[in-house]
């Protein structure tokens, strides 16, 4: 049975840009939870179908959307919108928001502008930036002090279905000021929506990130057959790689233990309805990439965060084995059954190494953010 949707104190008004899986869903929810939510999508279907019937006709196609949702679109909404918000929430994909902040940023008062929210996962190709960076680039560095990220179990198809469905699931909510993830915290918590709140927006971005390149190797040792020793060995060999990546770039390795980490890693490398799964399980049945990404109708943030994560470890001069196999096999056509081979026939090592130089990368962010 459903639990109960707790009255919130005072209702607000937010926009969500996005209105794909995830985002169609935490308009749902904040709009059951008596908040006034505009969903701004890129397609005019989408938005006149929302409007009239209150669903969405490509994403969670059975569900009523509430009743508190107006979508809006195709166009971005403009300064009039933007300024009666108390909410702005990113749900587009990593490699799409630098154009559209860059657009928005016009419109955003930096000595009182609403809190920002960003949910997206992943790494941007080139620069190979967090979103904390793309913020600072875009809007500057107040604004990106501020923001707020959410994360953990909660993104997998099956995950957004229960969501709507009002069962129980739990996420991070960190920001460098404490004041803003309360903020959000208080916007989403729910009895069956559980907001916990941290201070490691860095660890949570990368755990978020890299997480979805262990989904892909995961997906795969399904595909080529294996069984679920060799899918914990993944999540576990992932996690002591993602906390070794973490720790190197600067970020808090506790983080890693937390829902951002390896509650997201446990749920995406073991639901075959993740993107980045089915991506890896076609690979490992012997699917060409290309195939795969023509027709998989949505982004699979790890194909593109894994080049991310190539620059990352050549940059700090680390090694992340499965990452950089997951690299060779989407980028540089290497044979899968050849890059499992090669990894099985490595020779034994420490089963928990920590790099000694850490934080490079943070520090700098840190120092564009103004919080060194």
């Amino acid at each position: 049975m459903p639990s109960p949707i707790r009255p919130m104190s005072e209702a607000s008004k937010v926009l969500v840009f996005g209105a794909g899986n995830f985002g169609s869903c935490l308009a749902d929810h904040l709009g059951d939870s008596d908040h006034d939510v505009y969903l701004w999508s890129r397609q005019g279907e989408v938005v006149e179908s929302l409007n009239k019937t209150h669903r969405n006709p490509i994403y969670l196609k059975d569900h009523h959307f509430s009743t508190n949702i107006t979508a809006v679109g195709p166009e971005l909404p403009g300064e009039t919108l933007i300024n009666e918000m108390d909410v702005l929430l990113f749900a587009i994909p990593t490699q799409f928001l630098r154009e559209n902040l860059e657009k928005l940023r016009l419109y955003l008062n930096k000595d009182k502008h609403p809190l920002l929210i960003f949910v997206n996962k992943g790494i941007e190709i080139g620069t190979h930036a967090l979103t904390l960076e793309i913020i600072a680039d875009t809007c500057g560095a107040g604004i990106a002090k501020a923001a707020t990220f959410i994360s953990g179990p909660s993104f997998a198809k099956e995950s957004k279905i229960c969501v709507v469905q009002r069962q129980p699931t739990s996420v991070s909510v960190t920001s460098f000021t404490d004041s803003e993830a309360q903020r959000a915290a208080i916007l989403f918590h729910q009895p069956h929506f559980r907001c916990y709140t941290g201070s490691d927006p860095i660890g949570t971005e990368l755990a978020g990130a890299l997480k979805n390149v262990y989904a892909i190797a995961a997906g795969a040792a399904d595909g080529l057959g294996f069984e679920n020793n060799t899918r914990a060995m993944i999540i576990t060999r992932g996690l002591a790689e993602m906390t070794r990546i973490g720790t190197a770039y600067g970020a808090d390795p506790l983080t890693f233990l937390g829902l951002a980490g390896v509650g997201d890693l446990f749920m995406s490398c073991s639901s075959p309805t993740s993107r980045n799964y089915s991506v890896g399980f076609r690979l490992g049945k012997g699917e060409s990439l290309d195939s795969i990404i023509n027709n998989l109708g949505s982004v699979a943030e790890g194909v593109t965060t894994a080049k991310g994560v190539k620059m990352i470890l050549d940059e700090l001069c680390i090694k992340a084995r499965i990452a950089t196999t997951i690299y060779e096999v989407l980028y540089e056509g290497k044979d899968i059954q050849t890059a499992v081979r090669e990894l099985l026939e490595l020779p034994s090592s420490k089963e928990i190494d920590l790099p000694s130089a850490t934080g490079g990368p943070a520090k700098q962010l840190m120092k564009k953010l103004g919080l060194d």
